[in-house]
């Protein structure tokens, strides 16, 4: 994320002027805008004319300048875009005052953002900002006749690309050479600054071996992790031992994997945690919470009344902050994410156990 400028509104909102540079700051963005929000930027819409001398034609797309008033806010990850709608209450253009529009927001579309922004929402912009110099990471899992690549976001770990080969004996069986063949070919071509290559048992340095061979300009990127899995399995356990963090410095879903391990291991032991709404809240009104694990999508949900808690969970964050405990927003696209949403899309460590 860039910040082009910094200014004020009316009522003392902040004005920022903001570059989403790739497809996670788009999803940030998703995580705070918020109805009511003032968004600025430049669109297209289909204007009609219908008067003496033209009749209706259903209207051409015409380029014009846009504020809204935001109603909805929608993260379209697969179409690498960010929609954002509400009511125009600014424009290059007086007759379109009032109507509800949709601005489609890209990696590299300026948007302006008026609005009163909350510590959650200040401290995910930092992060953003901070991240554009992470590096880009892929990690590679391989076993015998299967290999996967996942790229790592900020959002989550998307698959990049599987393979399968059947080694061994049988009619169908493979050169395992095969295998390493389109693992390197796919690397190449995804071109990212680290490799992690994963595995169980000697596959993953036997596929290293080949990689560094055959591809040589990967050879130095790369570095192995032992893991029991491959694939999403793998992936987690990579994330878990922190080798990403070696190459992007505090790597958000890395934390996220170790802290939904410590969670679970502590419930399991009817140790330091609690979860859901009304037992968390409790928690934090008695200063017990060291960690607070919140689901993004809960943040959007559980606002001054609104949504399904009996909880402000913005209340609840901030007596966590007050009493020096730490506050970790997961995200719904990644596995620890949909854990904690199965956890009720709350939870804590405690500082001590709860009677």
């Amino acid at each position: 994320m860039r910040i082009a400028n910094r200014g004020y509104g009316e009522e003392g909102r902040e004005r920022l002027t903001l570059v989403p540079e790739n497809v996670d700051d788009l999803w940030h963005l998703a995580h705070v805008l918020e109805p009511g929000d003032l968004v600025e930027g430049d669109t297209t819409r289909r204007i009609q004319r219908n008067d003496d001398q033209m009749r209706d034609t259903g209207g051409q797309r015409e380029h014009i300048h846009v504020t809204l008033e935001v109603e909805d806010v929608e993260f379209a990850r697969f179409a690498n875009r960010l929609r954002v709608g509400g009511v125009i209450v600014g424009c290059s253009r007086e007759d379109q005052l009032g109507q509800h529009h949709t601005l489609n927001v890209e990696e590299h579309d300026e948007l302006v953002v008026e609005k009163h922004f909350k510590p959650d929402q200040t401290e995910r912009i930092e992060e953003a900002t901070e991240a554009a110099e992470n590096p880009d990471v892929a990690i590679a899992t391989v076993e015998e006749g299967a290999a996967s690549i996942h790229t790592v976001q900020q959002y989550g770990t998307e698959e990049y690309a599987s393979f399968t080969k059947p080694t061994g004996k049988g009619e169908y069986s493979r050169p395992r050479e095969e295998l390493f063949e389109e693992l390197g070919d796919a690397l190449a071509h995804l071109d990212p600054d680290a490799i992690i290559l994963a595995g169980p048992g000697f596959t993953k340095q036997d596929a290293r071996d080949y990689v560094e061979e055959e591809f040589r300009d990967l050879a130095d990127r790369i570095t192995t992790v032992d893991t029991a899995g491959v694939g999403d399995r793998g992936v987690h356990e990579v994330l878990k031992r922190g080798a990403v963090d070696e190459v992007q410095k505090e790597t958000r879903i890395s934390k996220e994997a170790e802290l939904i391990d410590q969670l679970t291991e502590n419930i399991a032991q009817g140790a330091k945690a609690t979860y859901g709404p009304q037992d968390v809240a409790e928690a934090a009104e008695f200063g017990a919470v060291e960690t607070l694990l919140v689901v993004d999508e809960r943040l959007r949900t559980e606002r001054q009344g609104e949504g399904d808690w009996d909880i402000d969970v913005n209340e609840v964050i901030q007596s966590v902050e007050r009493q020096g405990g730490d506050v970790v927003v997961f995200s719904s696209e990644f596995a620890p994410g949909e854990q904690l949403s199965n956890l009720g899309g709350i939870a804590a460590v405690l500082r001590y156990r709860l009677q």
